[in-house]
């Protein structure tokens, strides 16, 4: 007789099929991830745990990967079975999932997606993994610290060397860095911004939200799902980082002289920000320009704009390196440049494992091209703030300083960088730039 085979746990093949989602289409795991839940028909308890076993396994990889190299007899592993093993090991190592649970429900699941003939290699890797704890393991298989700081944390805390390395030198020391990239392998809470005019924080505090006083338009959700919250669903808030907002509060508060009424979102593509702008531009009789290069993400900017009142915002489908506009035309431009992502690795933990430092020199390249253009774009005395989702030097401080050092119309006034340990938020930079009025 054949052997009767247990079905496949729903959460854990919805875990693994984003994965091979990530693997296999370059998909990025909290996009796919809703649609995967819905396939099979998810929520609530299984919903949270297929999405913490993908989250996590991806995340982590770093780490699991030489934990399951160690466990092999043989170094070659099929990529669809190395991912049932990730997600094996991080139940192991990183979750209260008991190991037959965790070693039993694997092997399930690799018979189900790849075949009878892994499943007796799956369970002698997953029983030997099970023999030791996560402290042990990561003894086992990173590099001595006290020899290769970096390299120890780049395996122990599942980041790239050259991540580690960007980080260490944009923090200035290595005192908090392993805090920082503790950070990044913590699920932040979902956030929300009450955009002013059309809600505000005490609509979201009823709907479950709480304040957390990094900015006036923040609440903090403890869980749920923000779609269902009728002032997101009507486009009156918006889920939206603190960091993301502290931006934005920035450009509409940089002192200014003379006309403040013409303002520019020069890269405002999914529309966050360009949100919060246009919210705020109405309040004070402004007008937003809200430009994307992108058609699709300039639909997620119109969508995104669709509660703030007719005649505030409109919004651009245009490349910003080579604009419509007559230069000086604005007296606020926020450009929030395309960039590596790496300061936000705690929401798209696959950014990790795509980006290489090849990817920041051209990235830099495009960032100095939108910074110059968002000078010309502002009159004299008006104000420009350059931002990333990123803190790495080159891409931040250095940015700035090389376009301002060929122009000399223009002086920077203010800078900040956040940090998710630190301030609890995305590690986003800014800084603010004048042009200088006419003599």
């Amino acid at each position: 007789m054949s052997e009767r085979r247990r079905p496949v746990d729903r959460p854990r093949r919805a875990a693994l099929d984003v994965l091979t989602a990530v693997r296999v289409e370059d998909a990025y795991a909290n996009l796919v991830l809703p649609q995967v839940l819905r396939k099979h028909g998810l929520e609530g308890r299984d919903a949270a745990l297929a999405t913490e076993l993908a989250s996590g396994a991806i995340r982590m990889q770093g780490l699991y990967d030489p934990v399951i190299d160690a466990s092999l007899t043989k170094p070659k592993l099929q990529a669809g079975v190395r991912d049932v093993l990730r997600l094996g090991a991080h139940q192991l190592l990183s979750m209260r999932v008991p190991d037959h649970a965790a070693i039993s429900t694997s092997v399930d699941l690799v018979r189900g997606s790849v075949g009878q003939g892994p499943a007796g290699l799956v369970n002698a890797v997953l029983r030997k993994i099970s023999r030791r704890t996560l402290a042990d393991w990561v003894a086992e298989v990173t590099p001595d610290r006290s020899v290769d700081l970096h390299g120890h944390l780049a395996v122990a805390h599942s980041h790239p060397r050259w991540v580690v390395d960007a980080l260490g030198e944009a923090l200035g020391d290595d005192d908090d860095l392993e805090a920082l990239l503790a950070a990044d392998n913590a699920p932040p809470r979902v956030t929300l911004a009450a955009r002013p005019g059309l809600s505000d924080v005490a609509e979201l505090e009823a709907a479950g939200g709480a304040r957390t006083g990094r900015s006036p338009y923040a609440v903090e959700l403890a869980g749920g799902d923000p779609a269902g919250i009728p002032a997101v669903a009507e486009g009156r808030a918006g889920v939206q980082d603190e960091g993301s907002q502290v931006v934005a509060i920035a450009m509409t508060e940089a002192p200014l002289t003379g006309r403040d009424e013409r303002w520019l979102d020069l890269c405002a593509g999914p529309g966050g920000k360009a949100a919060l702008l246009a919210a705020l531009a109405a309040q004070r009789g402004a007008h937003l320009v809200a430009n994307e290069r992108q058609p699709h993400r300039a639909t997620l900017v119109a969508s995104a704009l669709r509660a703030v009142p007719a005649g505030t915002a409109h919004v651009l489908a245009g490349d910003g390196t080579r604009p419509p506009w007559v230069p000086g035309t604005f007296d606020r431009v926020l450009v929030d440049a395309p960039c590596s992502g790496l300061g936000a690795l705690r929401r798209r933990a696959e950014s990790r494992w795509r980006r290489t430092p090849e990817d920041v020199q051209v990235l830099v390249g495009l960032q100095q091209v939108l910074l110059d253009v968002a000078i010309d774009s502002v009159r004299p005395g008006g104000i420009v703030v350059y931002a990333t989702c990123s803190p790495v030097l080159a891409e931040t401080t250095e940015v700035v300083a090389a376009v301002l050092g060929r122009r000399g119309d223009t002086e920077e006034v203010d800078r900040f960088q956040l940090w998710p340990h630190r301030d609890g938020t995305d590690a986003m930079f800014a800084a603010t730039l004048r042009r200088r009025p006419l003599a």
